[in-house]
């Protein structure tokens, strides 16, 4: 069963939902952080922000590549099919 496409496909797509998990939980805890080191050291000066902002939309189009983005297009299909004849090739 481990070999089937199907089953490959479906454990790609996991790797990449944990994969994202990981990286918001990184996300989180790192701000979460920086926010109090900020509000306990300089309250006046809110620089928390900019690293809030700058990884939020890399956490953004993360999110967006592994739930919207996350069909394979048919030129990754073709490369795979080409890679696996090339493997199969070599065996024989």
């Amino acid at each position: 069963m481990e070999n089937t496409q199907e089953y490959q496909k479906a454990k790609k797509k996991v790797q990449a939902r944990i994969g994202f998990k990981i990286h918001l939980a990184v996300y989180l805890v790192v701000n979460a952080i920086l926010i109090s080191v900020n509000l306990i050291k300089s309250p006046d000066t809110l620089w928390f922000i900019w690293p809030l902002m700058g990884w939020g939309i890399a956490i953004f189009w993360h999110a967006m590549g592994v739930f919207v983005f996350n069909t394979e297009s048919g030129v990754t299909e073709r490369m795979i099919r080409k890679e696996m004849d090339k493997q199969l090739s070599k065996k024989n």
